[in-house]
């Protein structure tokens, strides 16, 4: 087993926003600090900047962002063993701005030369501009997963998992989820005794239960149908009584099959799913706000009995409800 060499792609001489500083610092943080006692050699990591130019204007809360300079350029990345982008700036995602064309050849050129390809958070739109993710399944933050589907239509994102490894290139979820992906990488690399005492060192789990489907809100879709408002809003207020399509659609005056259209239309869910959703979300906020036993959450969600509640937090969730509450400590008793 080896570690090898890691380069991290750095926004060099661009406002970084402060925030997208934690991403950047984790596989800093993993792969740049040398644990002898575990494996001697450590990885060797090496910063490449982007070598971009400021823009003219400053945008973000004042005092917010920050330039970075780093030893290497692009051109650190061809010879690496592995190739980390941890992020692109928000332009990039929100605005659809062009990522820095050499970026996106350093990228293709570290690939072609054998480097393992990584992306953290919004790296993805990087390494799909690159063509890197064509025809494989990827991640990111599920708050960006629908545009990078759209922009990116060869690239088969899945917004329920923490991290995707396929094989060669690898990409996660956002914030913590990097920290998830590292920590594999280290288990690929050095095993996973060596992962987990990393992990202890840095008092975080070695490996989390579930994927972000546990983390994605599940908040009634906006809808430009007002007729529907209503009798949604009753539906939310009545998820532990028995609710049925023909049911809902009685108080619209409408006719199941109308109401099942317009729905479908207004949210791009069918009634069941959109019940099933509103349930969960329902079990979620329960779970993570009082200490209610597993069979009332159940039962005041409209999911029923303790076994189909965990049935369909599995499913859905990827996690148990008992995972789910510990992971989101209790805010009051109720």
């Amino acid at each position: 087993m080896s570690a090898g060499s890691i380069a991290v792609v750095v926004p060099e001489d661009i406002e970084v926003p402060s925030w997208d500083l934690y991403e950047m610092s984790i596989p800093c943080t993993v792969f740049g600090k040398p644990h002898p006692d575990l494996a001697d050699p450590w990885y060797d990591l090496r910063l490449c900047g982007t070598g971009g130019r400021p823009p003219e204007s400053r945008s973000g809360p004042a005092g917010s962002r920050l330039t970075l300079r780093t030893d290497y350029g692009l051109d650190g990345l061809v010879g690496a063993d592995t190739v980390i982008v941890p992020s692109v700036p928000d332009s990039c995602v929100e605005e659809g701005a062009p990522l820095p064309s050499e970026l996106v050849t350093a990228l293709r050129r570290a690939h072609a030369a054998g480097a393992r390809m990584v992306s953290l958070c919004t790296g993805a739109f990087a390494l799909a501009e690159a063509g890197l993710l064509d025809g494989r399944r990827a991640t990111a933050h599920w708050m960006h997963t629908a545009q990078l589907a759209e922009r990116y239509p060869k690239v088969r994102v899945d917004d329920s998992v923490l991290y995707v490894d396929d094989g060669d290139v690898l990409t996660s979820a956002g914030l913590t989820a990097g920290l998830d992906l590292c920590l594999h990488l280290v288990r690929r690399d050095l095993g996973a005794h060596i992962a987990n005492q990393l992990a202890r060192r840095m008092v975080v789990p070695a490996h989390r239960p579930g994927g972000q489907a546990q983390f994605i809100d599940l908040s009634v879709p906006a809808t430009d149908d007002e007729s529907l408002g209503p009798v949604l809003e009753w539906a939310r207020a009545h998820l532990d009584q028995p609710l049925t399509v023909e049911g809902l659609a009685r108080r619209v005056a409408m006719s199941p099959r109308t109401f099942y259209r317009r729905l479908r239309a207004a949210t791009g869910m069918t009634p069941l799913q959109w019940l099933l959703d509103q349930r969960l979300a329902r079990a979620r906020g329960l779970l993570e706000s009082t200490d209610l036993p597993i069979a009332k959450v159940g039962e005041l969600s409209g999911l029923g009995t303790a076994n189909n509640l965990r049935h369909h937090f599995l499913k859905q969730l990827g996690v148990s409800p008992g995972d789910y509450r510990r992971a989101f400590p209790r805010a009051t008793n109720g």
